[in-house]
């Protein structure tokens, strides 16, 4: 099969998430044809994974502009922008109607396994930048296809490769055998079934970001239950506990970020969770009666837990772009250009210099990373950071450089940016959410109050994923 003229293959937009949607939406903005291709079974797969977590960002930060231009012939309006969605409400009220406005072009069950140039491989130049890409993608029904494209955009997100326990960056010896009583992501103590895997149990978090304080702050919450008596968290650091431990607190610029670290400050002080500092995990073994001791590099052996939450942070699936020729920094796993505008040791995620396709360009021209997948290991992303990303990308791969370069960005200052908040009061579900909101008060973890717009949260390492 020949594959057609460049200019009209559509752009293959790589996970319809927040990130991936917006893309598309821009796309159409600037005339070009996208095609979304989805692993999961729906729109905001990954998104539907952590749907029970609040945002720490409103509904205003969360929609894409180009994407409600798309949504109002709908008659779709925005829900209250100074409150904050959760992630189930975020894919309910915004994703999937996106979704559905793009038809069509979103395509579910598709699994992109390569990304290559059409008849060229990695190592061959001879006329490289004049073939298009070609996209292996297989099917949930054992099809697989190949897909023609003028550009590459991937937004998959990092949800589906988390970080290990292991100190080293690897798993911790043990860790695999005892995936049963092990979990990477924030637990859901709103369902019956997982609610009862915790209650009274001793259950250690692995974790400093946000998603760690969620976790936290949930375990306290059961604590404090009538159901929860005898639950206790036991917080692992790798690092000692400083000023900074818990964020940015009442300075935030996002106050349920705030209150998220006050939170999990809250459950350290009141005794629902002890700390466990400078312990990098080697070894996770299991006791006689199936429990698991966590052993430290130093050789440490901490008391058995019934559980471990591990919360280290994400990191990108690269396997199926490993025919293509990436500027990856060597550290961050981040495109070149972008890493030292967001490295984690340097900036929170509102001291990232506002960037575009520039910083998000690669020696294989047409392919780019964005969203989540662009900060690679960093944990200091936010969506209004991937929304801008895919604005100026669109308009370089529409040939308007003057609009790609214009990159204009204010984001929330201090704090933590991995996580979301998962606070249902009304005092943290109202307010602003900018510099002028009301400072964050420490607030008490219950059951939902109802929230008259959606929800969103972000995964650990991140503060509102792809």
């Amino acid at each position: 099969m020949t594959a057609p003229a460049t200019t009209e293959l559509p752009v293959v937009v790589i996970g319809a998430g927040p990130a991936g949607l917006a893309a598309a939406a821009h796309l159409i903005d600037q005339g070009i044809e996208p095609l979304l291709l989805e692993a999961g079974p729906t729109a905001g797969a990954a998104v539907r994974a952590w749907a029970h977590v609040r945002l720490f960002s409103t509904w205003g930060e969360v929609v894409d502009p180009a994407a409600e231009k798309l949504l109002a012939p709908t008659g779709w309006t925005r829900p209250d922008p100074s409150t904050y969605p959760s992630g189930g409400d975020w894919a309910d009220r915004y994703l999937q109607p996106l979704a559905d406005v793009l038809g069509d072009r979103v395509r579910t069950g598709a699994t992109v396994t390569g990304v290559s140039r059409t008849g060229r491989d990695r190592i061959v130049d001879a006329d490289r930048e004049q073939q298009p890409f070609v996209v292996h993608v297989a099917h949930t029904d054992g099809r697989e296809e190949r897909v023609f494209a003028r550009a590459v955009i991937d937004a998959s997100g990092t949800w589906a490769t988390p970080s290990p326990a292991g100190g080293s960056g690897l798993p911790a010896l043990g860790e695999k055998a005892a995936a049963d009583r092990i979990t990477y992501r924030v637990p859901d103590l709103k369902d019956p079934a997982v609610r009862a895997r915790y209650a009274g149990k001793r259950t250690a978090v692995i974790g400093s970001g946000a998603s760690a304080f969620t976790a936290l702050a949930y375990l306290a919450d059961l604590a404090k239950s009538d159901d929860g008596a005898g639950t206790k968290g036991m917080w692992i650091l790798r690092r000692g506990i400083s000023g900074s431990t818990f964020g940015g607190g009442e300075a935030d610029q996002l106050p349920a970020r705030g209150a998220l670290g006050l939170a999990a400050k809250a459950a350290v002080d009141e005794g629902h969770a002890d700390a466990v500092t400078g312990l990098r995990t080697e070894a996770i073994e299991r006791a006689d009666d199936g429990r698991l001791v966590l052993v430290g590099e130093d050789g440490r052996r901490l008391d058995p837990v019934d559980e471990v939450i591990v919360l280290t942070g994400f990191r990108p699936d690269l396997s199926f772009l490993d025919e293509m020729r990436l500027g990856l920094d060597e550290r961050l796993q981040a495109p070149v250009e972008l890493a030292p505008l967001i490295d984690p040791n340097q900036h929170s995620c509102g001291t990232v210099y506002p960037h575009g396709h520039r910083e998000l360009s690669h020696p294989e021209q047409g392919v780019y990373l964005v969203g989540m997948k662009s900060y690679g290991r960093a944990p200091t992303f936010l969506a209004m950071t991937g929304y801008e990303q895919v604005r100026s990308v669109a308009a370089a791969i529409a040939g308007d450089l003057e609009s790609a370069d214009r990159v204009e960005l204010t984001l929330p200052e201090t704090g933590v940016c991995g996580g979301a908040g998962l606070f249902d009061t009304p005092d943290a579900a109202e307010g602003d959410g900018g510099c002028c909101a009301p400072a964050p008060q420490l607030v008490q973890l219950g059951a939902p109050a109802p929230v008259g717009a959606a929800a969103e949260e972000a995964p650990a390492g991140g503060c509102c994923g792809s």
